[in-house]
């Protein structure tokens, strides 16, 4: 539990760090100063690691395959799991990004006497679906705050996630389904003992960051309100490069922000990059056409070819002797 005592540490000295800056009157660095910077570290980093990865040569078809690959026409292929075209590769990265195909396939293995039963793993599937769905309906609904006016669609999408109206303030479902899934994660990693024998500071860092976030909302959310008139001031002000220090927002708003600031700057650095990482994947984003198409790796060196007719001309008399047969006498 080494590493999981690290990353709490490191959560509570972001929290230490907020509420001190807070006390000292360093609003502007909170603010303005930090956001700016944050925001700078996630944009350089997340295009500098997709642009090595760009350049990254990948010469052969190597797509990862779960099925039947497009060979002689009387044998039923599997145009999603092994797709031999753009529009099958295009269906199945659909498939992977928006309801983790591959995932849901995923499976797990107990030896029950002396064999291995395999059966369905689906719960991984489902909190990570319930997670990511539930964090981007989030982000989207927070672009209400750096938006004037705000667009129809924001609204819309707000009232649908409250749609059952639970509590004053609305609980929104996807706040409950977003934490249901981080809880789920977490414990799964912290208390499986192989997941924990394996997971570093790193791991852990990333889902309690995200916790933070998603805990220091909910804070604000419907226990200790922000004035969101100062959030939204604040939120223009940095979009038009003219941000003023917000006053009245309390001290739970000030960690939140320094939550989602660590979150940005930390995440062109961490495995949270597969969420561009998977677009570049050539595992997932290649076609396995090598029945169809020769790939030749444009890399390869030239080499010096000893020909079978060159080979028997060197040794021919030996051959010859030890009754071997020859092409040519």
């Amino acid at each position: 539990m080494k590493n999981l005592g690290i990353s709490l540490f490191a959560i509570a000295v972001l929290v230490t760090v907020s509420v001190g800056a807070t006390s000292a009157g360093w609003s502007g660095l909170l603010t303005i100063v930090i956001p700016y910077a944050a925001l700078a570290v996630f944009l350089i980093g997340f295009v500098t690691r997709v642009f090595r990865w760009t350049k990254s040569p990948v010469p052969f078809r190597i797509p990862a395959t779960c099925g039947q690959q497009a060979s002689l026409p009387w044998i039923r292929r599997n145009p999603l799991d092994c797709p031999s075209s753009l529009a099958g590769v295009i269906g199945r990265m659909f498939m992977e990004v928006f309801l983790f195909r591959s995932l849901f396939r995923n499976t797990e293995m107990e030896i029950a006497g002396q064999r291995p039963v395999y059966g369905s793993a689906k719960w991984l599937w489902f909190f990570g679906l319930l997670f990511h769905w539930s964090l981007l309906i989030i982000v989207v609904r927070h672009l209400r705050f750096f938006l004037e006016p705000i667009a129809a669609w924001v609204n819309t999408l707000a009232a649908i996630d409250g749609f059952f109206e639970i509590g004053s303030p609305t609980l929104y479902l996807t706040d409950a389904a977003l934490l249901a899934g981080l809880t789920f994660l977490f414990f799964r990693r912290a208390v499986a003992p192989r997941l924990r024998y394996i997971s570093l500071v790193t791991d852990y860092f990333a889902l309690l960051l995200i916790m933070g976030v998603a805990t220091t909302g909910l804070l604000m959310r419907h226990f200790f309100p922000a004035d969101l008139l100062a959030v939204k001031n604040l939120a223009l002000g940095w979009v038009t490069f003219a941000p003023t220090i917000p006053k009245g927002v309390g001290p739970v708003f000030s960690i939140h922000l320094l939550f989602v600031c660590a979150l940005l700057a930390w995440f062109p650095f961490s495995k949270l990059m597969h969420m561009g990482g998977v677009f570049l994947s050539p595992t997932r984003n290649l076609a396995n056409d090598n029945r169809m198409n020769r790939h030749v790796n444009p890399w390869n060196a030239p080499v010096k070819v000893h020909t079978y007719e060159e080979y028997e001309d060197e040794f021919r008399d030996k051959m010859k002797l030890a009754g071997l047969p020859l092409e040519k006498e």
